[in-house]
């Protein structure tokens, strides 16, 4: 039987601990409750603190469940009723726009695809579900980073790579981007990530009004593009399947 790490079994535990009974619990508490020495508890509760799992009250010393912590859960579930509730609305608009169709997340410093819906011809594709994506340079990442407080901070902190000579780099031209994204209620990538290669995508959010993900298209840029400027019907019709998903989320302002 494979051997388990003590220290990981006493993090859960102490985790578990605080997400039930009392919203808030001294360190004496957590102690006895788990049969540990003071000193024990307290060097786990540092390092779940350091990494966001628990915060402590300044005025009380108490600990409670941190936010890191709840958003992965959230995450978790978000991921998974996004991809079910977009399945139908994501196929309809590959039929529609005649584009393949990708449904990103933020996940650490880059966009996970976590659906692909193929371009709705006989041409030879492959499936892209778990691919990463940039935040800075990507039209799915641009959305996330305009709406997503946390994709934002990690679009700031990562290498913003240059793709082509087209990719915006400086963080001041990418907090313009990102102003843009925001003004317009869509982003863009005209060969910013991969020559010949344009995309356009819309946020996706939640019953709480959270951005959850981002939905878009991306083909050609001869078929993106008429006359140099992206198609307007493909913008309407990103951003329609976006409300839609967000709709079947809950999200009433949709």
């Amino acid at each position: 039987m494979a051997r388990t790490i003590q220290s990981l079994e006493r993090a859960a535990a102490m985790l578990r601990l605080l997400a039930g009974g009392e919203r808030r619990l001294g360190l004496s508490d957590i102690a006895s409750s788990l049969g540990l020495a003071k000193g024990t508890a307290h060097g786990i509760l540092r390092t779940l603190q350091q990494e966001g799992f628990v915060e402590q009250d300044e005025a009380s010393g108490r600990y409670q469940l941190g936010a890191e912590l709840l958003r992965l859960g959230n995450s978790y579930l978000d991921v998974h009723e996004l991809r079910a509730r977009a399945l139908v609305w994501t196929d309809d608009l590959a039929r529609s726009s005649g584009e393949s169709v990708y449904l990103g997340v933020l996940h650490q410093q880059g966009v996970l695809i976590v659906h692909h819906v193929f371009r709705p011809d006989d041409s030879r594709q492959v499936l892209e579900v778990g691919a990463m994506q940039p935040l800075h340079s990507t039209a799915l990442g641009k959305v996330l980073a305009a709406y997503d407080p946390v994709a934002h901070s990690e679009a700031a902190e990562a290498e913003r790579e240059a793709f082509t000579p087209r990719t915006v780099t400086s963080m001041t031209g990418f907090e313009s981007v990102l102003d843009l994204t925001r003004a317009r209620g869509w982003g863009s990538d005209v060969e910013e990530t991969w020559e010949g290669v344009a995309s356009i995508a819309a946020p996706i959010h939640n019953r709480r009004r959270m951005p959850v993900g981002a939905v878009g298209v991306a083909g050609a840029v001869e078929r993106v593009c008429k006359e140099g400027e992206l198609r307007s019907d493909l913008i309407a019709a990103v951003r329609d399947c976006a409300r839609s998903v967000s709709r079947d989320l809950g999200a009433s302002r949709f």
